[in-house]
């Protein structure tokens, strides 16, 4: 029997219209909106891309949204000033510098000069250590994401085993992290397996939720996964073209094989995907309520 799938586009919809009623609310009874720039540095096709579709959920969510398109040669110093008058506006709650950067500019000296209460991303190392603490102000998207899925899919995650493969600062670790805490969609026992784990497959078969973040296609293959497991598969990975130039995509987890062992598993695309902007909107709409003391 095939496993049931759990559609992320479907559970991201489901959460915008949330957003959306709370958005209004808050315009409707503060007479304020949350406002989002997005920073663009030269001109990536893929970056284009993703920032274009932050910026079609803000607008629909009805944000304050700002793009902020920079050459690929801005300097270092300049880009830290952008960052600077953006955290100093005060129609501005979150501020997202789209990566990667181009190679003149450090990352982390970028990330770091955002001010944490602005950081939807939840990148800056403050919210990385409150995280870690269990008091976090923001959670980091695509983690987060998961979350919801296992929360909003019935999956139960209290006491379980819970295996995730892969060890990024974006992905691998905080969903460790966000899985052992105390609390709703949490209280797991949680495995992390990376690039010199001995034996992956001696932990994922005994798991009863594997989430894969490998960063390789279909390296996760049906007799890896424990009959019933639920399954996250968080890859994206570009396999080819059709004939009309729609990319094909296949996750980190081999789903044809999967799916006859797994009891729920997210299909490539419409699974995690569609979740991480979902919850970048959230995190605005969040500190925008900080930072205007909204309690409702």
């Amino acid at each position: 029997m095939s496993a049931k799938l759990i559609k992320g586009a479907e559970v991201a919809k489901q959460i915008r219209e949330e957003l959306a009623q709370e958005v209004k609310h808050i315009k409707e009874k503060y007479g304020v909106e949350p406002g989002l720039v997005t920073i663009l540095v030269g001109e990536n096709p893929a970056s284009q891309s993703y920032v274009r579709a932050k910026q079609k959920a803000a607008h629909e969510l009805g944000f304050y949204s700002v793009q902020d398109n920079q050459p690929a040669d801005i300097s270092e110093d300049n880009l830290l000033a952008l960052i600077d008058k953006y955290n100093k506006d005060p129609k501005i709650d979150g501020i997202l510098v789209q990566l990667p950067l181009p190679k003149h500019i450090n990352e982390n000296k970028v990330l770091y000069a955002i001010d944490p209460g602005k950081d939807v991303d939840a990148f800056h190392p403050f919210n990385v250590g409150k995280l870690m603490i269990g008091q976090p102000d923001y959670l980091p998207c695509t983690p987060a994401g998961i979350q919801e899925l296992l929360i909003r899919s019935g999956t139960e995650t209290s006491g379980a085993e819970v295996v995730v493969v892969g060890r990024s600062n974006i992905v691998g670790k905080p969903i460790a992290v966000m899985l052992m805490q105390k609390g709703k969609g949490a209280n797991a026992t949680v495995t992390v397996c990376h690039t010199r784990t001995k034996d992956v497959q001696f932990h994922t078969k005994r798991a009863d939720i594997l989430i894969v973040a490998a960063g390789v296609t279909e390296y996760v293959k049906g007799d890896w996964i424990k009959p019933g497991a639920v399954v996250i598969d968080v890859g994206v990975n570009e396999v080819g073209q059709t004939p009309d130039g729609k990319r094909i995509l296949k996750g980190d987890v081999a789903f044809d094989e999967a799916k006859e062992v797994a009891s729920a598993i997210t299909p490539v695309p419409g699974g995690v995907g569609p979740m991480t902007i979902t919850m970048l909107m959230k995190n605005t709409v969040r500190a925008c309520k900080v930072h205007h003391n909204i309690k409702d």
